[in-house]
């Protein structure tokens, strides 16, 4: 514990083992510790007895769910992009090597009441029963101008400039309904709430056109991949990756505490009466208190089932977006299901996750709409969590702190944090283009 790094990070949640995984590979000796004798922090996945100590004070689990080891669950659920940021980072890394991958089987999306599958192109738009025939015919003509769109081929922008135009007006002029515009904004470009209509268009027709290629990947009606044991394997493949490279790793420490000097700024970090000097800390919001401020709350309910979402195919996985209009609520409600087929439960048993942000005092009774489309429910695990975020950037105090997890099923907000607080650490930008992320395979 003498010894002087140049980083220490604080908790391994995903967030923090992948700073840690990265900063590792650009040479820099890293220690990281967590107060926890598992891997993960907030974004672990257990096993049914840590499930049952976390949520019912240690009751024993019921018998006929199955064998503790055959449970890998989520405490936060999301899938994978197949083309997106996190798909990216693991291929720039190839913490690839570690893990396996299970293609997600659909995503849908809830309009008036009930579940339609998300049409991401031209084609399926003309098939899909959302639309009307002639609304139709307007969305195969936007979503040919969003697969065509070159950012360097000004030919492709049809007179469009998307640095200025607003995504209301780009939807204007291709005389879209509400209704399309709902689900286009909220379960294609993947935005909470509706803020991006009033902002420039280009980060919103590149999240549609990221989507679709997402999409093209695998042909299983989804543009979402997903790890086989649960979402707990990647913090894992990340800290192999530091420890690779050189980096330490020290769990079981609940006394760990950042030590500061006259000045204000991290120095260190003290653990049994000893402390390890460092150039910065990096760390989830739980171990800086009074720098962070709470942001929000997400509430989550994690369920389990023996049989698929209704009228998702019988999907062995899914992904159902609830945006706010449909339901006059200011946030999206995230629905998740994955199942036996990803080695996360007992045989026959469906692991569904309803989350949203909390907006009222009764913050389970907002899940109320995402519940209603599982079905018979066996087991609820309930949980509302404070979301908080850094007071500051770090440059300051050499204190970097991540966000909270939102309550999107993906990992895109998730990794637009982890590259920021990367450019905050080093200065630099992570150029994650340099390798083609079409080698992870779906099984």
């Amino acid at each position: 514990m003498n010894e002087e790094y140049d980083v220490i990070v604080l908790g391994t949640g995903l967030k923090e083992c992948i700073i840690s995984g990265l900063l590792s590979v650009d040479g820099l000796k890293v220690l990281h510790m967590d107060r926890n004798g598992y891997y993960g922090g907030e974004s672990a996945s257990l096993n049914l007895t840590q499930l049952y100590e976390q949520f019912r004070g240690g009751a024993e689990p019921p018998k006929e769910l199955g064998a503790n080891r055959d449970f890998n669950v989520d405490l936060v659920p999301k899938f994978m992009m197949a083309n997106g940021k996190l798909v990216k980072a693991l291929v720039h890394t190839d913490v690839t090597k570690y893990l396996e991958f299970k293609a997600v089987d659909g995503s849908y999306v809830f309009k008036q009441q009930k579940i339609f599958k998300v049409p991401s192109n031209d084609a399926e738009a003309l098939k899909s029963p959302l639309m009307g025939l002639f609304e139709k015919r307007r969305a195969r003509s936007f979503f040919i101008y969003v697969q065509d769109y070159e950012l360097d081929e000004p030919k492709t922008h049809k007179g469009h400039d998307l640095t200025k135009m607003t995504m209301a007006e780009l939807f204007k002029k291709f005389g879209l309904e509400e209704g399309t515009i709902d689900f286009i904004g909220h379960a294609l470009a993947l935005h909470r709430d509706d803020s991006y209509l009033a902002q420039p268009a280009l980060p919103t027709v590149m999240a549609i056109k990221l989507y679709k290629d997402s999409m093209a990947r695998f042909d299983t009606g989804s543009p979402y991949i997903y790890p086989l044991y649960g979402l707990g394997e990647l913090p894992q493949a990340f800290a192999r990756l530091s420890a690779v490279y050189g980096g330490t790793y020290m769990l079981n420490t609940p006394d760990a505490e950042v030590v500061y000097d006259e000045a204000g700024v991290a120095c260190g970090v003290s653990h049994g009466g000893q402390t390890a000097k460092c150039k910065m800390v990096v760390g989830d919001p739980g171990y800086f208190p009074e720098k962070v401020k709470k942001v929000s709350q997400v509430v989550r309910a994690i369920c389990f089932m023996d049989h698929p979402i209704p009228n998702t195919s019988d999907s062995y996985s899914a992904q159902i977006i609830l945006p706010q209009k449909q339901l006059n609520r200011q946030s999206d409600i995230y629905v998740l299901s994955c199942s036996f087929a990803h080695n996360v439960a007992g045989k026959n048993t469906w692991i569904a996750s309803v989350c949203t942000t909390v907006e009222t005092s009764d913050p389970e009774s907002e899940l109320g709409p995402g519940l209603a489309l599982l079905g018979s429910i066996k087991e609820k695990f309930v949980k509302v969590s404070d979301v908080f975020a850094p007071k500051e950037d770090g440059q300051t105090d050499k204190c970097f702190i991540s966000c909270g997890y939102d309550a999107t099923t993906h990992f895109e907000t998730t990794m637009v944090d982890v590259l920021d607080m990367y450019t905050r650490i080093t200065g630099k930008v992570l150029d994650l283009t340099e390798k083609d992320p079409s080698q992870i395979e779906g099984q």
